[in-house]
């Protein structure tokens, strides 16, 4: 059996390689990626299909990704505080952790700014900003992070990200549009750059949320 599953892996593997690279798409089709730069005003067609073709589908996302969370707070409401925490100990590891999180906060700034213009966008933004906490809790005290999260009021910022989300797609769905600008600048595309921050924010927020009860209650990540 095992190498029927080869073979066809081969075969797969001979068929990509010697395919045309065309997929057979009529020229005339492609101008839908041009009419959805046009209407969005930004270079990122994707990020045009998301926060303005298919925004009513992405205030839902943003809600169930809300839900999720308060489904973590309610399945490990009942269970008590775990006695071990589980961290790199090792000072190589911390030190790499520590730089990978930098890195990783670095590069979802980066994605929430201009993800609009270039591959990214809020979601995106929002799973570096995660990671990035995800790794300096691994290699913190509890503590720190916990009271971290407390003094920025994380959990505050975090619901009025989403209702600042949820009233500007509103504004839009409605009709109303914020100014394009000029087509490849960094203040462009109407209300499309503050909803990618907006996203960023409350899923990076959101995944610090999840990361301290998982800390808090299981002892690892």
């Amino acid at each position: 059996m095992k190498w029927i599953y080869l073979l066809a892996g081969i075969a797969l593997y001979v068929k990509v390689l010697f395919t045309s690279n065309s997929l057979g798409i009529d020229s005339s089709q492609l101008s839908a990626v041009e009419a959805v730069v046009r209407d969005s005003g930004v270079p990122n067609a994707v990020s045009g299909i998301i926060f303005r073709n298919r925004l009513y589908d992405t205030i839902f996302e943003v809600v169930v990704f809300t839900i999720s969370i308060l489904g973590v707070k309610f399945l490990l409401a009942n269970e008590k505080p775990s006695c071990q925490i589980y961290q790199f100990s090792d000072r190589p590891s911390i030190v790499l952790a520590r730089l990978g999180a930098t890195i990783s906060a670095l590069v979802g700034i980066e994605l929430a700014i201009r993800g609009h213009l270039s591959p990214g966008g809020g979601f995106a933004a929002g799973v570096a900003g995660g990671t990035a906490i995800g790794l300096v809790a691994i290699t913190s005290s509890m503590e720190l992070i916990y009271s971290l999260y407390k003094r920025w009021n994380a959990a505050t910022w975090e619901k009025i990200s989403v209702l600042i989300f949820i009233a500007l797609a509103g504004i839009t769905l409605v009709g109303i549009e914020f100014p394009h600008g000029q087509l490849g600048d960094l203040v462009s595309g109407g209300v499309i750059p503050l909803l990618n921050i907006l996203v960023a924010i409350k899923v990076a927020l959101g995944s610090w949320a999840v990361i301290l009860l998982f800390i808090r209650y299981r002892g690892l990540l």
